[in-house]
């Protein structure tokens, strides 16, 4: 368990490029979230950054990290490639968990659009190794194939009048074994720009996360 807080910009290795985050971790956490984002974000989203702040308030921490360099963010193809962000999100996750501050914290992850059919699909390779699953206007149709597979308890958030992507994740929800939830944002669209509707997603996450997350035993 990390005793003091800290925040620092992270390098990840992989292979030939290097992915830059932002570890941050409050005092006492007993888990950190991993955010994988939908196409065209990055870890500089206000949204994500904004429901970053309140696990944190919540005593989760969190990494919020580009899953693409900025040349592979630029080609629309690589953007929608979930193959390559599930690759990129399980090596993340391997990293992290070899850092001495994190090693002993529960991980999760949080999916926004298409990083939310990374996160199920990472979550369903890596087993119990994953201890929580939020997906904020997902696409879990995306990891159908591991929908069946996944084992950690798995929050869908839907803006109510998203009215396309509420179907898809009511699909994937019944596709879904695990504990799962989904949870209607009312009068919220795809980016939950109405009042208080971000504060919503932001509190459902901290809640699902802060009850599911426990430190490791040494």
């Amino acid at each position: 368990m990390a005793q003091e807080s800290m925040e620092r910009l992270i390098h990840i290795p992989l292979d030939s490029i290097r992915l830059e985050g932002v570890l941050a971790i409050p005092a006492g956490a007993g888990g950190i979230v991993l955010f994988a984002h939908g196409s065209g974000s990055s870890r500089l989203s206000p949204r994500n950054n904004f429901v970053a702040r309140v696990l944190r308030d919540g005593g989760v921490g969190t990494l919020l990290m580009d899953l693409l360099t900025k040349e592979e963010d630029a080609t629309y193809e690589t953007r929608f490639d979930i193959d390559l962000l599930t690759v990129r999100l399980e090596a993340a996750t391997r990293w992290l968990a070899g850092l001495p501050e994190t090693k002993n914290l529960t991980l999760g992850y949080f999916g926004a659009s298409t990083g939310a059919a990374a996160a199920l699909r990472a979550a369903a390779a890596l087993g119990p190794s994953v201890g929580a699953v939020v997906s904020r206007g997902g696409r879990p149709d995306l990891a159908w194939e591991a929908l069946g597979q996944v084992v950690a308890p798995t929050l869908l958030i839907v803006g109510e009048l998203d009215y396309t992507v509420v179907e898809l994740n009511q699909r994937a929800y019944r596709q879904l074994k695990a504990e799962k939830h989904l949870a209607l944002v009312p009068g919220a669209t795809h980016l939950f720009e109405e009042p208080g509707a971000l504060e919503e997603v932001a509190r459902l996450a901290s809640e699902w996360f802060q009850r599911r997350l426990r430190p490791i035993p040494a």
